[in-house]
Formats: C-alpha cells, structure tokens, sequence
C-alpha cells in the first residue's frame, strides 16, 4: 500500500486531526510533581473510552482499532486490537515541556509485526507508539520551518508544528530517532525493540524537551496534545497491544 490514497500523508491527516478535538485539563497529580493525562488505572473495565479521550480515526481507512478498558492483574489499562486497522486515541492538552519535560508511561504487546519497517512508507506500522504534538509558536520556530508549516496548512488546516513518535519497532535499534516516512514534521523515536519483551509490561521515561531540541534542532513550544496508536493497516496484520498510566513530569522519575 506504499502509495494508496489512503495511507498517503496518514501522518500529516494525523496532525491536522488535533484541531478538533475538545480542550482537557490535566489532572494534577499528587504534591504538583506531575500531570496525569491518561489514568487508566482509576477507570472501570468496559468498552467506553478513558475520561476525556476520543477516538482519532481517518476518513479513507475504514477499519478501525478496537479499544477497551480491560483489567490486567490488579490494573485497569487500555487494550488495543489492531487487524489490518488504523485509528487510535487522543487527547488535547496545554503543556510546558520546560515545565514538564518528563513523559512516563508503561506498555506490553503481545506480537511484532512481522513486515512492518521504520524507514519505508509500506512498513509504517507500528504494535504501539505513543504519540505527541506540539503547537505552532513563531517565535520558536525556523524561517525555514516556517515555510513548511504555511504550506501544510494550506493542504490540511490547522496543524501542529510537529511531532514525535515512540514507538515500540521490529528491528530498528533503540534509541534510534528516524524522519517519518511520509513527513518530516514528525520524528519517530524508537524505544522498544524486538521480541525480547513481548508479553511484559515494560516501564518507559523520556525527556521530551530534550528529544524535540535533539530532533528539531529548536526550542520546543508547548504540548497541544497526545495520543495512543496501534496500527496494521498498511502491513495488513494483526497485533494486540497494552497501554497503562501516561504522566507528565517535573523531574526526571
């Protein structure tokens, strides 16, 4: 499906989704030490969404990811079925990752995908990834990306200045950050790598002020927003994968 319409320029139709999503404030957690965006853990086992999560789906990719809030152990968490699918979860927030630079949250996937390949547009699929988005400050942002942002909104409306993906690959190293394949308005930073893991709840911990400086090569202005994505759509295969508690915090944890 390398160049289906409608898997071209998934990415960009995934910044561009963000303007239409409805504002939440994060929860503050405990002692102001951290926001707590997604607390699945104090949710109820069932097929609704977590508290102020919404579907993020795509016009031409009729075949949705499953998502449902499920107990695993003594934890509610958000399990996702991927087959042959595409759509995820999000969530808008107001975020200052100077403030808040830390992004910590857990995951487990039952499988790799067997074809999928970070660097090539028909591999572009991905058991889990965690995904967040930054909005557009001028005053932060290159002449020359300045550029590139007035010409995508003129394709695809209001979007974010950029991106960054971690997510849990095939076979590229961890650690390694790589350009989207469709867009260089997201990166890709791979965390998890390979079946060693597979079916163990792994813990994750990322500076992401440091990651977009690292990537970008600039300041970063403020989080707009998050999501969780489980996709097979382009690999045409099948994937279940475990999301738990996502937060934001002041310090490194």
């Amino acid at each position: 499906m390398d160049a289906h319409p409608m898997r071209r320029n998934l990415s960009a139709r995934i910044l561009a989704m963000w303007c239409a999503l409805v504002p939440v404030t994060s929860v503050l957690a405990e002692g102001g030490a951290g926001l707590e965006v997604g607390k699945f853990s104090a949710s109820e086992p069932g097929a609704r969404l977590p508290d102020g999560w919404k579907p993020l789906t795509f016009k031409k990719i009729p075949k949705l990811t499953t998502y449902e809030l499920v107990r695993d152990g003594e934890r509610v968490v958000v399990k996702a079925i991927s087959d042959a699918s595409a759509s995820g979860l999000t969530k808008e927030v107001r975020i200052d990752p100077k403030e808040f630079p830390f992004v910590q949250w857990r995951w487990k996937i039952d499988n790799l995908l067997k074809t999928s390949d970070v660097t090539r547009k028909d591999g572009d699929d991905y058991p889990a990834r965690l995904y967040i988005t930054f909005e557009y400050d001028p005053d932060k942002v290159s002449v020359g990306k300045k550029l590139k942002y007035k010409a995508g909104r003129v394709l695809f409306g209001d979007i974010p200045i950029g991106a960054i993906n971690y997510v849990w690959e095939r076979k590229a190293p961890v650690g390694a950050i790589i350009d989207n394949a469709y867009t260089d308005f997201v990166k890709m930073v791979v965390v998890e790598s390979g079946p060693q893991k597979l079916g163990v709840w792994t813990d994750e911990s990322r500076n992401i002020y440091e990651d977009y400086k690292n990537t970008f090569g600039e300041e970063p202005p403020l989080i707009n927003g998050v999501a969780i994505m489980s996709d097979t759509d382009n690999t045409k295969e099948r994937v279940t994968a475990y999301y738990g508690d996502i937060v934001f915090l002041r310090k490194s944890p």
